[in-house]
């Protein structure tokens, strides 16, 4: 199997929908940048991965082809929120298989305000049996999102403890983290009580702990070793050291809100990538994790092994996952200040390890960061967990 490489990335800056950019002049600024950054020009890339969620069909060869047309495979992906991640999954199997030595993974989102609406009314909706099954086990509520999580963070603070106070700390965190991030949506730094005051959504989750719709795109280059060592890229090249995509298990329905929004697909993933990258969780410097809500922050935390069950409000006290701490989650801002377009989330996680892998995240720099990792969770399901470090180390 071929060693994989992220040798560019780019992105555009996150923004409230209704802007007037539609989402090929995004997909082109993400690609552009990417392309420069690697150093390649795109008739360099061999297959083309392309990610959305509201879009018509070939909406990713018409973002593609401001980048130019020169008759390669372009694949549409859709995977609900891991969609870019699943992007750069495949595009990395593409070059580990030796299908091809360079590939692109663009991912862009052109969405409406407010909260995620079906596409299609007139159909069983993805999601219907993990609504149905959550449904038994606490009274439903709108919007559906927030609910689903927000119905395992009560479950949560019932069975451990935990307390409204440390999910609002998750959101007044990445609130914080994303002063120093010029391509986040928001980037206004709050008090916690500020946070417990916002408008509430469903308890215990306030506005100002929930990620917002978003436009944006977002980019990889990846690239094999020979490719690598034949266009000089080393010295900025990131190896994708463990990968793994997980969907839906029989223990979703195991009776919780927790597995039915994730937490078994994503445990399962982080340990496969754990196994074939050799590392634990106490070999990470930095990630990016999925923090829709900030419940799935800390269940994250859990299921990625950073602390036992139960412990991850600890965590949030003790100040472990920011700057000072154990570990840097969501230096970026994460989804809830830094934006959510749903087909360019996972790959702008990229964009940020490549970034601090590289120690040129600016004044979000984390000291040190010899490994990375991402995580990028879709319900419906698919989580995408991926580890990160320099060719050089």
């Amino acid at each position: 199997m071929n060693k994989v490489y992220v040798v560019g990335v780019g992105m555009t800056k996150f923004e409230k929908p209704g802007g007037d950019r539609d989402y090929p002049a995004m997909a082109k600024e993400a690609g552009t940048k990417a392309l420069e950054d690697a150093g390649v020009s795109y008739d360099k890339v061999r297959e083309a991965y392309v990610g959305f969620c509201y879009g018509d069909s070939t909406s990713g060869q018409r973002a593609v082809y401001e980048l130019g047309m020169t008759g390669i495979p372009v694949v549409n992906v859709n995977n609900n929120c891991s969609t870019a991640s699943t992007a750069l999954f495949l595009a990395a199997r593409a070059v580990r298989g030796g299908l091809a030595d360079c590939a692109l993974a663009l991912g862009f989102e052109k969405m409406k305000s407010g909260s995620l609406e079906a596409g299609h009314t007139d159909r069983e909706q993805p999601l219907l049996r993990h609504i149905e099954r959550l449904a038994r086990l606490h009274e439903f509520q709108m919007p559906v999102a927030p609910w689903m999580f927000a119905a395992a963070g009560r479950e949560h603070m019932a069975r451990y403890g935990t307390t409204a106070e440390q999910f609002a700390k998750i959101g007044l965190k990445n609130h914080k983290h994303s002063v120093n991030n010029p391509y986040a949506q928001f980037q206004d730094e709050y008090t916690l009580d500020d946070i417990l005051a916002a408008k509430p959504i469903v308890d215990p989750l306030t506005r100002l702990q929930c990620s917002p719709t978003s436009d944006g795109s977002a980019a990889a280059i990846v690239a094999s070793e020979s490719f690598v060592d034949k266009h000089g890229l080393a010295g900025q090249a990131v190896e994708i050291i463990g990968q793994s995509m997980v969907t839906d298990l029989e223990n979703t329905f195991d009776g919780t809100a927790a597995g039915i929004v994730g937490l078994h697909m994503t445990k399962a993933a982080a340990l496969e990538v754990y196994e074939q990258a050799g590392i634990g969780p106490e070999d990470i410097g930095v990630l990016e994790l999925h923090d829709c809500f900030s419940v799935n922050e800390l269940l994250t935390y859990e299921a990625l092994g950073l602390c036992g069950p139960g412990e991850g409000g600890k965590l949030v006290d003790n100040g472990d996952t920011t700057y000072g701490g154990k570990w840097v989650v969501n230096p970026s801002g994460g989804l809830i200040s830094k934006g959510h377009p749903l087909g360019a989330t996972g790959l702008a996680q990229c964009a940020e390890m490549t970034w601090q892998v590289r120690g040129t995240a600016d004044a979000r720099q984390v000291p040190g960061v010899k490994v990375a990792l991402s995580h990028n969770i879709g319900l419906g399901g698919a989580a995408v967990v991926t580890a990160y470090r320099g060719a050089a180390a």
